[in-house]
């Protein structure tokens, strides 16, 4: 991590920073350190934009610029918050400006207050689309266009910028992925003498920040010196033809798509070759900067496990390089090297524990997990033992899923007022601007503010050549539609009938399929499972496909059927998702062939609970997975008490698993069944 962020700030055009890694790394305490050790800047006085007062901007809105005065400032760390607005991320008219003295004014964003500084995105992750497609844009480029409310204004935004996420939170698009041009994994150290140290150092700085500080100060300084002259050294670095066809080769080895990784590669490469002080780059800097540029292009899939085949990149380099120059001496303070098993990839998950909020062990205890004598399909399948013994245990067994295919696209039905994504129709605070309401809001809609208040400028005694009157009723908020994310929550028997047919496999596929779907469009999945004696969350909602792989591995099938228990638990899980998010929209899709043989008066329990479910206003899907010659119309029952749609699994193989919610809102059920609206 601490080279990827010495390369980029080297050479902002390799594109930025992506950290990765698991939470209480220190990953934004890292990112503000580099901060300290930017060399000083010159600016001119008085541009808001920060111009170089050796090479000013001649399209700088507060230019141009004569009479220069320059003034030394350290370099900038600038924060954007995961709740940041277009307009404070691009600027935006000034409204003071334009209300009190009818001038059109443009107000910088964050993208000017970061040109020649860090731009850093913690949880870069859970930022809205569109708003990570402008600071990527504006990284890559160099420059901020800002095209609206009248303003039409360019400006330079030569920044660093470093995004930080949690991958357990939810991942960033492909696209999104692909645009940040160093990627690399974090996780916390397992040496016990590594793990103290930071802890002595972080206690040493609470107990007397100054003196810490004091106590690195030299070091500091030492690489802040390096970092300014491997910056004037960066235009004096040769990038040979041999050099260039060696990052060609290595791209094209790794099959990553597009040429954004040659270019990125190659701008890393010099940079890491200005900063250990060569002029001309050589393999150890090509191995260097594909360690870092290359990792998160490799990935097909989100399923992917991140990292990089080293053995396979010491082949593409081969052995015919020129004889390396030698390296000069380093300082004698640790800096950022190419040898760091920090930026180590491929074995970044290495002796991670186990993820929190895995299922417990005891959720595979077979105890009590007996079969039904009445029931073949939850009759255990053991060799010589006879059927429905209750005195052996029942084996669990645990189905994979097959390769996860394009989940078609699952649509709620109406207009809601849920969280932005790119799923369902809804009123977000993103999107194109459909009208105004009479409330002051954080979007201003600009003309129907001032035709609201030109209707009131006669009342108001306004003589002409006078100003627009203005007065807080007149305000009127922008109402944007665009896309939302919702929840889609299966509720899928685990028991013995289901393993013995081999429906874990498909439902395993169709849930992830549509996490895969999801994490693009910003959703959320959830899984509960439901066999022997109760039922377990096995998939709490989320976005991350990293961890529903996992979770999904790990789900067993076999034993007896609570049905009433599973849907007590999608009931309990719905709750507290309305309680976290309650403008999100959920779809319960319940796949069970309507059995229910676990405790006391179980079939009645499950029909008592399908009816309380129902009147929680949340729309339901109910596969039916009942097969044989004589059918009992269980789970069609389980459909009217849920008030669901009902469909026979003979009806839906794997792949058109993930469509049944869409198809079921258009459709309509057998008769006196109703559809909720929530």
């Amino acid at each position: 991590m601490a080279l990827a962020l010495v390369l980029t700030s080297i050479s902002p055009e390799v594109g930025g920073v992506l950290v990765r890694g698991e939470k209480g790394t220190a990953k934004s305490t890292m990112v503000r350190a580099l901060a300290a050790v930017q060399p000083d800047q010159q600016v001119i006085e008085g541009c808001r934009f920060s111009c170089d007062p050796v090479d000013p901007d001649p399209s700088c809105p507060d230019g141009p610029h004569t009479d220069v005065v320059a003034v030394s400032r350290p370099a900038r760390l600038v924060e954007l918050p995961v709740g940041a607005t277009e307009d404070r991320v691009i600027g935006s008219l000034d409204l003071q400006q334009a209300l009190g003295s009818g001038r059109v004014s443009y107000e910088p964003g964050l993208l000017a207050a970061a040109h020649r500084g860090i731009l850093y995105v913690d949880e870069v992750n859970l930022l809205h689309d569109h708003l990570v497609d402008l600071l990527l844009d504006a990284a890559a480029m160099g420059r901020s266009t800002v095209e609206r409310d009248g303003v039409s204004v360019a400006h330079a935004a030569r920044l660093v910028l470093v995004g930080t996420m949690n991958p357990e939170e939810g991942e960033l698009r492909p696209q999104l992925l692909d645009r940040f041009g160093l990627t690399v994994e974090v996780v916390a150290p397992r040496d016990p003498a590594l793990r103290s140290e930071v802890v002595r150092r972080r206690l040493a700085y609470d107990a007397d920040p100054a003196a810490l500080v004091a106590r690195f100060a030299d070091q500091e300084e030492t690489l802040r010196s390096r970092l300014a002259a491997a910056q004037e050294r960066l235009g004096r670095v040769d990038l040979s033809d041999w050099a260039l066809t060696k990052i060609a080769a290595v791209c094209a080895g790794f099959e990553v798509d597009g040429m954004r990784a040659d270019i990125v590669t190659a701008r890393a490469a010099v940079a890491h070759a200005a900063w250990h002080n060569r002029t001309e780059v050589t393999r150890a800097d090509i191995r260097a900067a594909a360690r870092l540029a290359l990792p998160h292009r490799r990935r097909r899939n989100p399923f992917d496990a991140p990292g990089l085949d080293e053995e396979l990149l010491d082949r593409l380099l081969g052995d015919d390089d020129l004889e390396p120059e030698p390296e000069p001496p380093t300082p004698e303070p640790p800096t950022p090297d190419e040898d760091d098993s920090g930026t180590e990839t491929s074995d970044a998950g290495a002796g991670a524990p186990p993820a929190e909020g895995a299922p417990p062990e005891e959720g595979r205890d077979t105890g009590g997990d007996e079969a039904d004598p009445t029931d073949p399909g939850d009759r255990p399948d053991r060799a010589g033992a006879p059927a429905g013994d209750p005195g052996e245990p029942v084996p669990l067994s645990i189905a994979t899923a097959d390769r996860p295919y394009r989940a078609r696209l699952l649509t709620v039905r109406g207009t809601g007022e849920g969280e932005a994504g790119r799923r369902s129709r809804a009123l977000t605070s993103v999107g194109r601007t459909v009208g105004a309401t009479p409330t002051a809001g954080s979007r201003l809609h600009f003309p129907a503010t001032v035709r609201a208040a030109a209707l009131e400028q006669q009342r108001r005694g306004r003589r002409p050549g006078d100003r627009l009157q203005l007065a807080t009723g007149d305000l009127r908020t922008a109402v944007t539609e665009g896309r939302e994310s919702n929840l889609v929550l299966f509720c899928v028997d685990a028991s013995g009938s289901m393993a013995a047919r081999r429906r874990m496999s498909a439902v395993k596929t169709a849930v992830l399929s549509l996490l895969l779907d999801a994490y693009q469009r910003r959703d959320k999945v959830g899984l509960v499972t439901f066999r022997g004696a109760g039922a377990t969350l096995a998939l709490p909602p989320t976005s991350s496909v990293e961890v529903a792989a996992r979770r999904l591995e790990e789900v067993p099938s076999g034993g007896r059927t609570p049905l009433a228990e599973g849907l007590l638990c999608a009931a309990e899980t719905l709750r507290w998702e309305r309680i976290r998010d309650p403008r999100r929209r959920p779809l319960l899709v319940v796949v069970t062939d309507g059995r229910a043989t676990s405790g006391p008066d179980a079939l009645a329990r499950s029909r008592r609970t399908a009816t309380y479910l129902s009147g929680l206003g949340v729309d339901a899907v109910v596969v039916d997975c009942e097969s044989g010659r004589m059918s009992l119309g269980l789970a069609r029952g389980l459909a009217e008490d849920l008030q669901a749609q009902y469909v026979k699994l003979a009806e839906v193989n794997a792949e058109a698993l993930a469509g049944v919610a869409t198809a079921g809102r258009d459709v309509p059920t057998h008769p006196g069944t109703r559809r909720s609206a929530a």
